[in-house]
């Protein structure tokens, strides 16, 4: 980087920019999701947590990995971390912050050896999108019961709901959501918070924050989690959750977005891929410290990379963009649930475009495929609909006459997955 000319500095600044405009939308929905009532988690103490894990580590990803890609909270598992371990199994958040710090050791000693590769390369492909599929439904099922769209009901489970303002706000915010994406712009996601947040504000809906800055909160959950207690066996299901579904997200971000973008090294593969995975790893991993769900990768460092972003200075100019957010959680915490909303639904929709790849024409593969799907909104747990889909990929490869193409790896992975069932009902 030292050798870099001026306009090539410049070009990495812009880059930097880009990407972070284009994903400063999780500053306010993933504390949104993690501080959701019930759970007992602090709004302003998560968003510190937020901001404090995308500086570190997307300048850890510049300076060590020298990728332009940016690190955040992952949307879906942000969700599963609220709605499937704290609110569903009734887990204490100490406790699934502990969970996330499990699954970024293992996620780190997996990134380490060959076993990532082993792994990555067992699981199907038509799973790996089944799952990205399911938590698309999963995201947008949540944004539209944020916004009034569906409620609950105690005879039909789901039913519509009332569509009051809130509803009608929110889609606004998803069509001013829609057109700027249509044109490219960066602030597409920010604007239509922004938009939405401006629009309750000004017809009285919410008040406006007493005060707009404040200091960084590092007393509410900053170190507060619990290690030994997130080593119950019953608790074993979510910390195996949370490790495949990061090493596929960063997988396949990482392969898709150089893929597409050409960031490849001279065998055709994606540069410094092991480094950045164990960037991904570490992200994980102090993300339970700092007090949030697991970090990743995003996808959004597309945007960058598509204005000239190809090395890690992409990623040190984002990291700093993210500095003066420590001091806006009054104003992020007055942002209104069907504000970030239509971000929800239409982060979702995005995701579920991946179906169009599923391989659907064999029972064998349609099936799999489906339960995972289906099972990830349906019990509100990506656990669930992993486990049955590599349970059910094996059986019915096996019953199909096709078990000399399911691989040793596989194999142990469905039983694996067979015994944390086993483990999960028991609760050990």
């Amino acid at each position: 980087m030292a050798a870099m000319t001026r306009q090539e500095i410049r070009t990495e600044a812009i880059a930097g920019v880009t990407t972070f405009f284009t994903m400063a939308y999780i500053l306010v929905v993933n504390p949104a999701i993690l501080s959701t009532p019930g759970t007992g988690m602090s709004f302003s103490g998560v968003m510190t947590a937020t901001v404090l894990l995308c500086f570190t580590m997307t300048l850890l990803m510049g300076l060590y990995a020298k990728l332009p890609f940016a690190v955040a909270p992952g949307m879906g598992i942000n969700a599963f971390f609220t709605f499937s371990i704290v609110l569903g199994q009734k887990v204490p958040w100490p406790t699934a912050l502990g969970i996330v710090f499990w699954a970024g050791v293992l996620f780190l000693i997996v990134s380490a050896t060959p076993l990532r590769e082993q792994v990555a390369r067992a699981i199907p492909a038509n799973l790996r999108t089944a799952a990205a599929v399911g938590i698309g439904i999963f995201l947008s099922f949540i944004g539209l019961k944020n916004a009034g769209v569906i409620a609950a009901d105690p005879v039909t489970l789901v039913r519509l709901g009332e569509l009051g303002r809130g509803a009608g706000l929110c889609a606004l915010g998803g069509a001013l959501i829609v057109w700027q994406l249509s044109r490219k712009s960066p602030l597409a996601f920010l604007s239509g918070i922004t938009a939405v947040t401006g629009a309750a504000w000004g017809l009285g809906m919410i008040p406006a924050p007493s005060s707009w800055t404040a200091a960084p909160d590092f007393s509410s959950v900053f170190f507060k989690l619990d290690i030994v207690g997130a080593l119950k066996p019953a608790l074993a299901p979510a910390i195996l959750s949370i490790l495949m579904t990061d090493l596929f997200d960063s997988v396949s971000t990482f392969v898709g977005v150089s893929q597409a973008t050409g960031l490849l090294d001279e065998k055709g593969e994606p540069k410094n891929l092991k480094q950045g995975l164990l960037v991904d790893a570490v992200a994980t991993l102090t993300a339970g410290l700092f007090g949030t769900s697991s970090g990743t990768a995003y996808i959004e460092s597309a945007a960058g990379i598509e204005v000239g972003g190809r090395t890690g200075l992409t990623s040190v100019f984002t990291a700093l963009c993210f500095l003066p957010c420590f001091f806006l959680a009054p104003l992020a915490a007055a942002v209104p649930p069907y504000a970030t909303a239509p971000v929800l639904i239409l982060v979702g929709a995005l995701m579920f475009r991946s179906a169009a790849s599923l391989k659907l024409d064999r029972l064998e593969d349609a099936l799999p495929a489906f339960l995972t799907i289906v099972l990830i909104p349906l019990t509100f747990s990506i656990t669930q609909g992993m486990l049955w889909g590599f349970i059910s990929h094996v059986v019915l490869y096996t019953l199909s006459g096709r078990r000399k193409e399911v691989s040793a790896m596989m194999w142990a992975i469905a039983a694996a997955s067979a015994g944390l069932l086993a483990l999960e009902r028991l609760r050990l």
